[in-house]
This record gives structure tokens, sequence and C-alpha cells, in this order.
């Protein structure tokens, strides 16, 4: 079942206009949000960035939009299919409604909620070779648009189709000056000796929702010194460890950058204290 502005229907009954201007367009912003076992992973932050970007983008904010009223929605939907005592992955999609051509007729907006069954309850540590490369075809602007999860994301699928004809997992993304921002899907962390350091949104890297957690929980242990700054490509290759964050995955180590290998103690420490707080509740 799929949830399109409060109609629950069947995923082979939900159907989308050609006009819509998320498909148009580009017109469009998504959520991707963990839930386990009917606890919302997250929530406020994930609440507080999806109404923040929809400010960005002039999107009229409907009065019923409040955490509670998404929050049921989100858990309906589930309960509806048989997936209250599972981990799932959720996607909002909020479009402007259509009209106009690049000028909207409206800022209102349409709204949809899918989900999936995730394998795991909690986040687990993947300890398989990983190895990344550098993407170059196509650089991310250094602006506020690039730090929104909006659908236009036509360098992220160029960089995937990348790494998948040339035998890598992932591909790290540069900016217009040529600073690392990220992987293809999700925040890049990069560690030496006990120095944690990752892009600044400022760099036009996403402003994950994972990040900030994990942010958080760096400022809090005292052995490590937590950084928002640029990353050169030279800093690479120079790093104890990589890792790659996202609220789905978790922690994704990287293994392997052109000729330097990774190891992946910090990560696993990371992810531990990570499962911690989720199960506490924090």
């Amino acid at each position: 079942m799929i949830n399109i502005n409060g109609n629950l229907l069947k995923d082979n009954e939900a159907t989308l206009s050609t006009t819509n201007r998320g498909y148009t367009y580009g017109d469009a912003l998504f959520e991707t949000i963990r839930v386990n076992s009917g606890t919302i992973l997250f929530w406020e932050d994930h609440y507080f960035r999806l109404m923040a970007s929809m400010r960005i983008l002039r999107m009229q904010i409907p009065m019923k939009f409040t955490p509670e009223f998404l929050q049921e929605e989100i858990l309906g939907l589930i309960e509806e299919n048989g997936l209250s005592n599972s981990s799932v992955r959720v996607k909002i999609i909020v479009n402007r409604k259509e009209g106009g051509l690049y000028t909207p007729a409206t800022n209102d907006v349409d709204y949809s909620i899918s989900i999936k069954q995730l394998t795991s309850s909690f986040y687990t540590l993947s300890e398989d070779f990983y190895e990344v490369t550098l993407f170059k075809d196509h650089y991310v602007a250094t602006d506020l648009l690039s730090t929104l999860k909006s659908n236009n994301k036509l360098v992220n699928i160029l960089g995937g189709i990348f790494a998948k004809e040339n035998g890598y997992n992932n591909c790290l993304l540069l900016n217009s000056n040529k600073m690392v921002i990220e992987a293809l899907n999700g925040n890049l962390f990069l560690i030496k000796g006990n120095k944690i350091k990752t892009p600044p949104v400022a760099d036009g890297c996403l402003k994950g929702i994972l990040r900030a957690q994990l942010l958080r929980i760096i400022e809090k242990l005292p052995e490590y010194d937590i950084e928002e700054a640029s990353i050169s490509p030279f800093e690479l290759q120079k790093a104890d460890e990589l890792f790659i964050t996202n609220v789905i995955q978790g922690i994704q180590p990287i293994t392997k950058f052109r000729k330097k290998e990774y190891n992946l103690d910090i990560a696993r420490r990371l992810l531990g204290v990570l499962n911690a707080q989720i199960r506490l509740g924090n």
C-alpha cells in the first residue's frame, strides 16, 4: 500500500500524472526515514529538515503538516502493510501541485508516502571490501540547493553508473572548488589519528540526518576532535579511516581508495554508540 495525499492505495493502483511537477521539472523534495518496530528514528530532525527545505523551495506548507499528523500517516501506512514489528524504509515525497510552466500557478503541494521492509532491526557494520573513486565528470555547486534532498540527482545517478561500469562500490563527489563533499548516497567522514573531519554544509554536501547524529555523538567523546572543514582529494590517501553515513545503512566503512587501504576501528566504535542511543530512545 502507498499513501497519496492521505488516501491509501494498492501499489498497482497508484498513478502519477504526466504533468506532475516533480516528474516534469524536478520540483519535488523527498525524505528517507528509518522506522524500527513502530519507532521513527530521529523524527524531529527529519521533520524540521523537511519543513526547512519546503520553505527554501517556497512551497506552501499545509496547516495539517504537523509532526503528529505526518507521524500518524507514516505509522498508519506501516500498520496497514502489516509491518508494525519490522524495520522499514519510509520515503516521503512532496511536490508542488500541477499548473504553470516554469512559473508555477500555485505553491500548494501534493505528497506521497511509500515503504519498504528492511532486513535488520538495528544498524550493522559491513566489513566487506568496499572501494571508492573520485567522480570527476560533473561537479556539485556550492550553494544552498545542493544541501537539499530534492529529486534533482543527475550527478549522483551518473556517478552511480560510472562506479558500476568501472567496478567500484561507490564514488566520492567533488564540488565546484574541487573539494570532496560526500559519497553518492551519504555523507563522508575522514579520520586521521584522533581527529574526525566531515565536509561543512557550506561546501554543498547534503545536510544529512545521520551526519548530524554522529556530530552530536562525537562531540561528547573527549578522546576525539571533530571538525567540519573542507576535504581535499589529497587528504584521502593520508587518512586512517573513511566512512559513509546515511539513515538507512548507518555507517559504511570504505576499505580502499586508489592504493590506500583503511581500517574501521573508530567506525565500529561509533556504530556501537549509535545503536546504544537508539535502544535507549535517545
